[in-house]
């Protein structure tokens, strides 16, 4: 009995830890979920205030505005073609972590950006744009290369994929044409073609073309010799057997079958 209720209370702490466990990954993933779309709706409104004051906004603050949407826009498609390609292509790791590296100089650079906005000093702003927008280009451009470099990485993959794929496909279809083949072969039961000269059998002498039946051609049709038909390239037809009718007392008889009337036998 106690042995029993040590089993049933240790299966109830069981069945407590395995819920408690479950409900604490549901949380987990729950949270994950809303910060996913937390971030993504606080990207959307950014990116919207920082075009709407490119717009309404010329000058150094425009311009400012400007170049944090170019930075965001080009970081942001680089990490999506990175991340989306390692999940097939083990091989961008590499590419992944050189790309956080560069992310970090990256939002450093989207900071200075925004404490600028706020700097009252316009003149101060302008004076440091030419080195804002330098340290920008390179940014982006390394970006840009470890994007495009996996973009004609998976583009590669691709083709050869395509190009194996067709080759399979071509030997395939040759085996499933194969009776072409067999049908195109000389076959030595086909009919002659109309026109075409006949090759002369063993013993037989071939008629010269546009003349008279030599001696010997009108010897062998005057003594009976080979027919048109014997000498074709198909068989030689034989007479078909004659039939002849089934005597009914010899033919088989089945226990569904009705006996053979007498009169029937006797005549």
């Amino acid at each position: 009995m106690e042995a029993a209720a040590a089993i049933i209370g240790l299966l109830f702490v069981l069945f407590v830890l395995a819920g408690v466990f479950v409900t604490v990954k549901a949380v987990k993933a729950a949270k994950r979920g809303v910060d996913r779309t937390v971030a993504h709706a606080r990207r959307t409104v950014e990116d919207t205030t920082l075009r709407a004051r490119q717009l309404a906004q010329p000058g150094v603050v425009g311009e400012l505005a400007q170049l944090r949407l170019s930075l965001r826009t080009s970081m942001r498609a680089t990490q999506e073609v990175l991340y989306a390609g390692s999940a097939d292509d083990a091989s961008l790791s590499e590419a992944i972590g050189l790309f956080e590296r560069l992310s970090a100089h990256g939002h450093e650079l989207d900071d200075e950006l925004k404490r600028l906005e706020r700097e009252p000093d316009r003149a101060t702003i302008g004076d440091r744009l030419p080195d804002l927008r330098e340290r920008l280009e390179r940014i982006t451009h390394s970006a840009e290369s470890l994007r495009w470099a996996a973009r004609d990485r998976a583009r590669k993959f691709a083709d050869d994929d395509l190009a194996s794929l067709s080759d399979q496909i071509d030997v395939e279809t040759g085996a499933l044409r194969h009776w072409t083949r067999v049908e195109d072969a000389a076959d030595p039961l086909r009919e002659p073609v109309p026109g075409r000269p006949e090759s002369a059998g063993p013993g037989e002498t071939k008629a010269p073309t546009g003349g008279r039946p030599t001696e010997g051609h009108a010897r062998a049709g005057a003594t009976g010799g080979p027919s048109d038909a014997a000498r074709s390239w198909g068989p030689t037809p034989e007479d078909p057997p004659a039939i002849t009718a089934r005597d009914p007392r010899t033919q088989p008889s089945y226990p569904w079958q009705k006996a053979p009337r007498t009169e029937d036998t006797t005549t």
